[in-house]
Protein backbone atom coordinates (compact mmCIF):
# COMPACT_ATOMS: atom_id res chain seq x y z
CA UNK A 1 0.00 0.00 0.00
CA UNK A 2 1.18 3.68 -0.77
CA UNK A 3 0.37 7.15 -0.18
CA UNK A 4 -0.97 9.07 -2.61
CA UNK A 5 1.44 11.08 -5.13
CA UNK A 6 3.21 14.29 -2.86
CA UNK A 7 1.07 17.52 -3.37
CA UNK A 8 2.87 19.73 -1.45
CA UNK A 9 6.23 20.38 -1.56
CA UNK A 10 7.19 23.10 0.58
CA UNK A 11 10.04 21.91 3.50
CA UNK A 12 7.64 23.58 6.06
CA UNK A 13 3.75 23.41 6.75
CA UNK A 14 1.77 26.71 6.64
CA UNK A 15 -1.27 27.87 8.33
CA UNK A 16 -4.35 26.84 6.15
CA UNK A 17 -7.02 24.93 7.96
CA UNK A 18 -10.30 26.37 7.68
CA UNK A 19 -12.46 26.39 11.17
CA UNK A 20 -16.06 26.91 10.91
CA UNK A 21 -17.81 26.41 14.36
CA UNK A 22 -21.16 24.49 14.92
CA UNK A 23 -22.93 28.11 15.61
CA UNK A 24 -22.33 29.16 12.22
CA UNK A 25 -25.85 29.06 10.18
CA UNK A 26 -26.87 26.67 7.73
CA UNK A 27 -26.06 27.59 4.18
CA UNK A 28 -29.27 26.15 2.79
CA UNK A 29 -32.12 26.52 4.67
CA UNK A 30 -34.98 23.99 2.80
CA UNK A 31 -38.38 25.22 2.51
CA UNK A 32 -39.99 21.73 3.50
CA UNK A 33 -37.77 21.86 6.46
CA UNK A 34 -34.15 21.39 7.67
CA UNK A 35 -31.39 22.19 5.33
CA UNK A 36 -27.60 22.04 5.06
CA UNK A 37 -24.46 23.10 6.20
CA UNK A 38 -21.71 22.87 3.68
CA UNK A 39 -18.89 22.19 5.98
CA UNK A 40 -16.15 21.31 3.20
CA UNK A 41 -17.28 22.35 -0.52
CA UNK A 42 -15.32 20.87 -3.63
CA UNK A 43 -14.03 24.44 -4.13
CA UNK A 44 -12.88 24.28 -0.40
CA UNK A 45 -10.74 21.08 -0.67
CA UNK A 46 -10.22 21.26 -4.44
CA UNK A 47 -12.01 18.59 -5.62
CA UNK A 48 -11.09 16.37 -3.36
CA UNK A 49 -14.51 15.81 -1.21
CA UNK A 50 -17.64 17.72 -0.32
CA UNK A 51 -18.56 17.25 3.83
CA UNK A 52 -22.36 18.52 3.81
CA UNK A 53 -24.30 18.15 7.33
CA UNK A 54 -27.97 17.44 6.10
CA UNK A 55 -30.46 18.59 8.90
CA UNK A 56 -33.89 16.56 7.76
CA UNK A 57 -37.38 17.96 9.29
CA UNK A 58 -39.70 15.34 11.25
CA UNK A 59 -41.82 15.21 7.89
CA UNK A 60 -40.97 12.38 5.75
CA UNK A 61 -38.00 13.55 3.75
CA UNK A 62 -35.16 12.36 1.47
CA UNK A 63 -34.38 11.33 -2.35
CA UNK A 64 -35.46 8.60 -4.12
CA UNK A 65 -32.97 5.19 -4.77
CA UNK A 66 -30.27 6.77 -7.47
CA UNK A 67 -26.58 6.30 -8.41
CA UNK A 68 -23.66 8.55 -9.22
CA UNK A 69 -21.05 7.95 -12.22
CA UNK A 70 -18.38 9.91 -10.91
CA UNK A 71 -18.28 9.79 -7.30
CA UNK A 72 -18.46 7.99 -4.14
CA UNK A 73 -20.62 8.97 -1.16
CA UNK A 74 -20.82 8.19 2.27
CA UNK A 75 -23.25 8.68 5.35
CA UNK A 76 -22.89 9.08 9.10
CA UNK A 77 -25.93 9.74 11.21
CA UNK A 78 -24.90 12.27 13.37
CA UNK A 79 -29.02 12.29 15.39
CA UNK A 80 -32.35 10.59 15.14
CA UNK A 81 -32.94 7.78 12.87
CA UNK A 82 -32.35 7.54 9.17
CA UNK A 83 -33.82 4.75 6.77
CA UNK A 84 -30.34 4.36 5.01
CA UNK A 85 -31.11 1.94 1.59
CA UNK A 86 -28.07 -0.09 0.22
CA UNK A 87 -29.52 -0.87 -3.09
CA UNK A 88 -31.17 -4.17 -1.12
CA UNK A 89 -32.92 -2.93 2.12
CA UNK A 90 -33.32 -0.26 4.38
CA UNK A 91 -31.31 -0.33 7.47
CA UNK A 92 -33.03 2.42 10.28
CA UNK A 93 -29.61 3.72 11.19
CA UNK A 94 -29.25 5.47 14.13
CA UNK A 95 -26.13 8.16 15.52
CA UNK A 96 -22.57 6.41 14.82
CA UNK A 97 -24.04 4.41 12.05
CA UNK A 98 -22.33 4.42 9.12
CA UNK A 99 -23.05 3.58 5.33
CA UNK A 100 -20.27 3.93 1.98
CA UNK A 101 -21.64 3.88 -0.81
CA UNK A 102 -19.13 3.26 -4.31
CA UNK A 103 -19.61 4.78 -7.65
CA UNK A 104 -22.65 3.09 -9.40
CA UNK A 105 -23.96 1.95 -5.99
CA UNK A 106 -27.73 2.44 -5.85
CA UNK A 107 -29.31 4.27 -2.69
CA UNK A 108 -30.80 6.26 -1.31
CA UNK A 109 -32.17 7.83 2.52
CA UNK A 110 -35.45 8.94 4.04
CA UNK A 111 -36.49 10.43 7.24
CA UNK A 112 -39.52 8.53 8.05
CA UNK A 113 -39.04 8.75 12.09
CA UNK A 114 -41.42 11.55 12.61
CA UNK A 115 -38.50 12.88 14.60
CA UNK A 116 -35.61 15.46 13.29
CA UNK A 117 -32.20 13.94 12.04
CA UNK A 118 -28.88 14.87 10.72
CA UNK A 119 -25.83 13.18 9.77
CA UNK A 120 -22.89 13.96 7.35
CA UNK A 121 -22.50 13.17 3.66
CA UNK A 122 -19.25 12.72 2.18
CA UNK A 123 -18.92 13.15 -1.59
CA UNK A 124 -15.16 12.32 -3.09
CA UNK A 125 -14.04 13.49 -5.24
CA UNK A 126 -15.81 16.42 -4.53
CA UNK A 127 -18.34 17.88 -6.72
CA UNK A 128 -20.14 21.15 -7.02
CA UNK A 129 -23.06 19.27 -4.79
CA UNK A 130 -24.22 22.56 -3.09
CA UNK A 131 -25.66 23.94 -6.86
CA UNK A 132 -27.92 20.65 -6.89
CA UNK A 133 -28.97 21.11 -3.48
CA UNK A 134 -29.84 24.85 -3.74
CA UNK A 135 -31.37 24.04 -7.15
CA UNK A 136 -34.13 21.80 -5.62
CA UNK A 137 -34.67 23.54 -2.54
CA UNK A 138 -35.80 26.52 -5.22
CA UNK A 139 -38.18 24.26 -7.37
CA UNK A 140 -39.74 23.74 -3.80
CA UNK A 141 -39.68 27.11 -2.51
CA UNK A 142 -41.46 28.36 -5.87
CA UNK A 143 -43.77 25.31 -6.17
CA UNK A 144 -42.40 24.77 -10.12
CA UNK A 145 -43.09 21.65 -11.95
CA UNK A 146 -41.16 19.74 -13.25
CA UNK A 147 -42.13 17.20 -16.58
CA UNK A 148 -40.37 13.80 -16.25
CA UNK A 149 -37.84 15.14 -18.91
CA UNK A 150 -36.75 18.25 -17.35
CA UNK A 151 -36.49 16.04 -13.73
CA UNK A 152 -34.34 13.59 -15.86
CA UNK A 153 -32.31 16.14 -17.28
CA UNK A 154 -31.41 18.09 -14.15
CA UNK A 155 -30.58 14.99 -12.39
CA UNK A 156 -27.82 14.25 -15.11
CA UNK A 157 -26.67 17.46 -14.82
CA UNK A 158 -26.00 16.65 -11.28
CA UNK A 159 -24.35 13.12 -11.67
CA UNK A 160 -27.54 11.62 -10.20
CA UNK A 161 -29.57 9.05 -12.13
CA UNK A 162 -32.72 7.70 -10.95
CA UNK A 163 -33.56 4.22 -10.49
CA UNK A 164 -37.11 2.50 -10.65
CA UNK A 165 -37.73 0.79 -7.26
Amino acid sequence: MSYPPVRYTEDVGQVAATYRPVSTHRDLDNPLGGGAAYLATEALTGGDYGLFRWDMPAAPSGPAPHFHRTMSEAFFVIAGTVGLYDGERTVEAGAGDFLYVPPGGIHAFRNTSGEPASMLILFAPGGPREAYFEELAEIARTGRLLADEEWTELYARHDQYMVPR
